[in-house]
């Protein structure tokens, strides 16, 4: 088993942690990540752009001219989508974008994410994070010690002190455990775990 310091909020080692090389020492597959990614990104598009054809665009009732004998093209209606302000052919009408995934897959994925950020010694184990009250200054010094400025901060439990002094510093987000995802991982450079919550990372994925 691998083995990662902790630290305290002042950057000070305090101990070390044994994680499991069955979700901390995963060897990284770029295709596969590439479709978590891809599949994450699909679920969270909205699917509501929409355009009118030329049955719904208002008007164009009437036939501009008569069909033959003026020299002109044809025309049926002036919501023709060859028109100004007609309907628009072939446009975009609300779809769901989202599909499935086999959860074999999405929790590799989350492996290969996680060893990623150990082996590239990214990922720091925290004892406490030393925010007492809400307050960004404390939070913007705490990363400072640390030397992060893009980060995803990962909590077992509600942390509203925490939350609540790094939502306005850009680049970090604070998620728990159970909102853990491979796009986050993989979007922000550092990956910061309360120590309690490395115990319930890999119960999580050893299932």
């Amino acid at each position: 088993m691998a083995t990662l310091a902790v630290y305290n909020s002042q950057k000070e080692k305090v101990g070390d942690i044994e994680v499991s090389d069955g979700v901390f020492g995963v060897e990284p597959k770029i295709g596969i990540l590439q479709e978590i990614v891809r599949w994450q990104l699909a679920k969270r598009r909205a699917g509501t752009a929409s355009t009118k054809t030329r049955a719904e665009v208002r008007g164009g009732g009437k036939k501009p001219w008569r069909q033959k004998g003026t020299g002109r093209a044809r025309v049926g209606s002036i919501r023709n989508p060859v028109w100004r302000h007609g309907g628009v052919a072939h446009g975009p009408k609300p779809r769901d974008y989202s599909y499935s995934l086999p959860k074999k897959v999405r929790k590799l994925g989350l492996k290969m994410a996680l060893s990623d950020k150990v082996a590239s010694e990214r990922c720091l184990v925290l004892k406490e994070f030393g925010i007492e009250e809400i307050k960004t200054k404390k939070m913007a010094e705490f990363l400072g010690r640390f030397g992060v400025d893009k980060a995803v901060i990962l909590v077992n439990q509600e942390d509203r002190n925490l939350e609540l002094s790094s939502r306005n510093i850009p680049g970090i987000k604070v998620l728990r455990t159970e909102g853990l995802n491979v796009y986050d991982l993989i979007k922000h450079e550092y990956l910061l775990i309360h120590e309690p919550a490395v115990k319930a990372i890999e119960e999580r994925l050893e299932k």
